[in-house]
């Protein structure tokens, strides 16, 4: 009895941790195998909602790369000059720049020398702008935000990004505590307001402040339907339609320069880009609340009803559903129970995971923007590899959709922690090669007789820069999605918000950059290099969800543990520290079905659901035991009387076999040894030792 004590008596939090809740063993905490196959699995219902996350994914598009022409640098023509001004060169200004781009500003020329005084090159009285991305005006040209005012375009592209962060850390949270919905319709709403106020912006302060709150706004749409999509997918079609919408985005961004060609003014531009989103209103009554969060927080009436919709639609008969519902109206009693994100600090597994793809997704596109840099002419370090606006955009809108398309089939051959080790490692050599190799070849090209070194280094920095970008857009792209598959629903905004605000992080680096004219780009370039060697050793400590049901609740995202890269060489061998965490969250004899963490090909197949959730579970529950635990019989007896074991009874791996009762007695020498007949001394009970050794013919008391 005192074994028993042991292991069902409560947990303290072990060395300052918090202890996780006990999570619900019915059906309704198996969301993936038994609650959607219940409903019609991923039936039409779903589809036409996931289609419905597509569409506004097009339009985020337009505005997550909107400036590239509201903030533009075009051509600049002095008309009238001062004395010490001559008109500069078409050649001489940057024909290309974006958000990512990284130019100088216009030189200015004085009696054919350069000269390197600022306040000598501005001195002209009116300037003649020539736009190459399609528009007549833009913000640039409006405002004359040049020469001493050029400092005012990098914080409109600060505007928009440090938005965005915001949005994610504060509307993920909100995401957890009061739904997907509420967020995405109240984003919908202000983006309106914010977008259609930007277009009528009379000075450049107003217009900063109005994109900082479009990007908030913008990152609360973005990240609710990223989890909704997530949430209302099972694990074999999760990560398939996650992509399908990344090449809607890409979509938008191929679609742009044609859109800026038609409208040829920065405000009506803005005003289409922001337009579309009134059809998302109807979402109102349309798009519901995501089923998956109304269960994991306990809000059984809401999600009995929504369950009830889901079948409808589905065409699921009542005899079908009958179980699950039933066992809803059991649970509608309990009060809704919500957590905040604060909650993972107190984990043990679940924060490392969290963090490691916050390292990751920061990297992925902090360094994108170093290859970027990488690829402009060496020769003028204000212009871009094709010297041309359109040929640089699409070359980098082909390198993202070329990214995408070769993540695709990586993934499903080696699932997510293999396909983003495998382009981190892309993703490092190409940066360290870039960093190390083209040195050299310009150190050592004499030695080496390389005739034509200079010409030989921008083609291999070219390359290795394309390599590069193409990797390290796949590594931000899966961290993001890795996050969301690994945190537990109750807390997913929040944990994909941190993720999705870590790529913002990255992604400021470029106008900092620009900020202070690229000083200390190379040293810029040897951090990042660095963060990704750091990565990788990272990587190796995340476990494998492909095909796994996603977590509900704190509990289950513990469970996540990294499998070994070596399977066991016995096959009763299993993870001691998944077994004891096993042990610890279930009710002594009652078994909780398979976790997060492990196998779906070793579920049960006398559990009532299944593991994967594309099979329909079975219209009634099977209430015995589970089969998880040893079949051999149980046998009672006296504490004082020595057990007779089973010969049939197989023993456990490492176990030594006691002798048969009737077999002839030892010697005296080793009358006293381990193996000796007669009453089995009572021993203190360890806790350790597992709660019932019954199942091999040995009783502890």
């Amino acid at each position: 009895m005192d074994v028993v004590r042991l292991e069902t008596g409560e947990h303290h939090p072990e060395n300052g941790f918090v202890s996780l809740e006990t999570t619900s063993t019915g059906l309704l905490s198996r969301i993936d195998g038994c609650v959607l196959p219940f409903l019609g699995g991923f039936g039409k219902y779903q589809k036409q909602l996931i289609v419905l996350t597509w569409i506004p994914a097009l339009f985020i598009g337009f505005s997550q790369f909107s400036d590239y022409f509201l903030l533009a640098q075009p051509n600049i023509t002095c008309v009238q000059p001062t004395a010490s001004t001559v008109i500069p060169t078409a050649s001489s200004v940057s024909s290309f720049d974006g958000p990512n781009s990284t130019t100088a500003a216009p030189h200015f020329y004085n009696n054919g020398t350069r000269n390197e005084s600022r306040s000598d090159q501005c001195l002209c009285n009116e300037w003649k702008y020539e736009l190459r991305t399609g528009l007549v005006q833009n913000v640039v040209t409006k405002w004359n935000l040049v020469c001493d005012s050029a400092w005012k375009v990098h914080i409109a592209k600060f505007s928009l990004l440090v938005g965005s962060i915001f949005g994610y850390l504060v509307l993920g949270v909100l995401a957890d505590w009061f739904g997907r919905r509420p967020v995405l319709i109240t984003s919908v709403l202000f983006m309106l307001v914010f977008g259609l106020t930007v277009a009528f912006s009379v000075n450049v302060p107003m217009f900063s402040t109005l994109r900082f709150f479009e990007g908030f706004c913008l990152a609360g749409i973005t990240l609710s339907l990223y989890v909704l999509r997530i949430e209302l997918c099972l694990p074999s079609w999760r990560f398939r339609m996650t992509m399908v919408a990344s090449f809607v985005v890409l979509a938008g961004q191929l679609l742009m320069p044609g859109l800026a060609a038609l409208c040829r003014d920065w405000q009506v531009l803005q005003a289409i880009i922001v337009c579309p989103l009134l059809l998302m209103l109807s979402y109102i009554w349309i798009f519901p609340e995501s089923l998956r969060w109304l269960l994991s927080t306990q809000q059984y009436c809401r999600a009995e009803r929504q369950m009830d919709r889901i079948a409808k639609k589905n065409k699921v008969g009542e005899l079908h559903t009958e179980e699950i519902f039933s066992e809803v109206r059991r649970e509608v009693q309990k009060k809704p129970k919500k957590t905040c994100i604060v909650k993972m600090v107190g984990t043990r597994n679940l924060w490392k995971n969290i963090v490691v793809l916050c390292v990751n997704s920061l990297t992925g596109y902090g360094i994108h923007h170093c290859f970027a840099r990488s690829m402009m002419d060496p020769e003028a370090n204000e212009t871009t590899m094709f010297h041309n606006f359109y040929a640089d955009y699409y070359t980098t809108a082909g390198i993202a959709v070329a990214s995408c398309m070769a993540l695709c089939p990586a993934v499903g051959f080696m699932g997510r922690r293999g396909g983003l080790l495998m382009f981190m490692i892309i993703t490092a050599l190409a940066s360290l090669l870039q960093l190390g190799l083209l040195n050299l070849l310009g150190k050592y090209s004499v030695q080496l007789n390389i005739d034509q070194s200079e010409t030989l280094n921008k083609n291999f920095s070219i390359a290795f820069s394309i390599i590069g970008m193409f990797s390290s857009h796949a590594v931000s792209n899966l961290s993001i999605f890795f996050c969301a598959e690994i945190t537990p629903t109750v807390i997913r905004g929040g944990g994909l918000g941190l993720v999705l605000a870590s790529a913002g992080f990255g992604m400021l680096t470029a106008p900092i950059m620009e900020l202070h004219n690229q000083k200390g780009y190379f040293l810029h370039h040897i951090i990042f290099a660095c963060c990704t060697l750091i990565c990788i050793i990272c990587i190796l400590l995340l476990p494998e969800t492909r095909y796994q049901p996603l977590p509900e609740s704190i509990t289950d995202g513990e469970s996540y543990y990294r499998q070994p890269l070596l399977p066991p060489k016995k096959p009763g061998e299993q993870d001691p520290l998944l077994n004891k965490s096993d042990n610890r969250d279930r009710p002594q004899g009652q078994d909780a079905g398979p976790r997060p963490g492990d196998d779906p090909s070793a579920a049960d197949a006398t559990s009532p659901c299944l593991t994967n959730a594309e099979p329909t579970c079975p219209s009634a529950v099977d209430a015995t035991p589970s089969a998880t635990t040893d079949s051999a019989p149980h046998h009672t007896t006296d504490a004082t009387t020595p057990s007779k074991p089973d010969p049939t009874t197989p023993l456990p791996p490492g176990s030594t076999p006691l002798p048969a009762l009737d077999a002839a007695p030892p010697s005296a020498a080793d009358a006293s040894g381990p193996h000796a007949p007669g009453p089995v001394p009572v021993t203190t009970a360890d806790p350790a030792a597992p709660a019932n050794n019954t199942a091999n013919g040995v009783t502890s008391s």
